[in-house]
């Protein structure tokens, strides 16, 4: 008959054994407990992705590294061209600053004034608005003389070739012609004789009415415009060629020989280029 075997005394139960009830799942005994992990846990609420090895560059693909050396090359051009523009600002700052200074000192050793124009006298021939006959050309003849006054007293002016003067009754050119070239030194003043002729001129029968009824009341307005390139003397050096631009309103009280002038009214400018 086989030996009969005794089980092997069970380990004494302890009091917290005791005290769990049996149904209490959430009690494990100590040997059935897995062994606390060694990596960390991550918090509740984020998640933890994973990428196989062979997908981890170190080196950008190529797709990528040419994204990367254009968004590079354009950031390196956008700051050369910030740069360029500073610098640019900077000299042009500078060069309005030194300007400023070379006028204020021209200003301070010349003082140079601007030359005045005037209309001294004016002889009419040749304009016959009393003819019967509305669509008869004319070809009047204008004698004018022009004042030209220089007060500056280092600065001396060179009128050139290629001069023009006109006059007309509104829109309507009458004669025209040119002023003699000369040279006028500092403070002088210069009477200009000039003879402005016109041939064929044919005016529309409203000019021709409205010009017949200012002769009528002696105030027949013209418009003299003259045009003359110059040269301005500052000492021994002469600048480039500018325009001299003059634009004189004379009311005459006939339109005779004998013309006497009214009013007279001249603007002047000049263009440097």
């Amino acid at each position: 008959m086989a030996d009969r075997v005794h089980p092997r005394d069970s380990p004494p139960i302890s009091a917290e054994s005791q005290s769990a009830s049996p149904q209490d799942s959430s009690v494990v005994p100590q040997a059935l407990r897995p062994p606390p992990s060694e990596k960390p846990v991550p918090p509740p609420g984020t998640y933890v992705i994973k990428i196989p090895k062979d997908q981890v560059y170190r080196v950008p693909p190529a797709e990528n590294a040419r994204r990367y050396d254009q968004y590079t090359h354009r950031k390196h051009r956008r700051s050369r061209c910030c740069c360029c523009c500073c610098w640019l600002i900077g000299i042009l700052f500078i060069l309005i600053v030194l300007l400023g200074i070379a006028a204020g000192i021209f200003y301070l050793v010349f003082r140079p004034e601007a030359p005045k124009y005037t209309i001294e006298d004016i002889a009419i021939r040749g304009i016959n608005v009393t003819s019967p006959s509305s669509d008869v050309a004319i070809s009047p003849q204008f004698n004018v003389t022009v004042k030209a006054d220089n007060p500056n007293d280092k600065i001396g002016i060179y009128y050139l070739k290629d001069s023009s003067a006109e006059v007309f009754y509104n829109d309507a050119r009458l004669c025209n012609g040119a002023i003699p070239a000369f040279h006028q030194p500092s403070n002088n003043v210069t009477v200009l004789g000039m003879v402005l002729k016109g041939n064929g001129i044919e005016l529309r029968s409203e000019d021709r009415k409205s010009l017949a009824e200012s002769q009528t009341k002696r105030k027949v307005p013209l418009t003299v415009r003259i045009r003359a390139p110059v040269k301005i003397k500052v000492g021994s050096v002469k600048t480039w060629k500018i325009t001299v631009k003059v634009d004189c309103d004379v009311t005459v009280n006939e339109l005779t020989a004998q013309a006497k002038i009214v009013s007279k009214r001249c603007d002047y400018k000049v263009d440097l280029w």
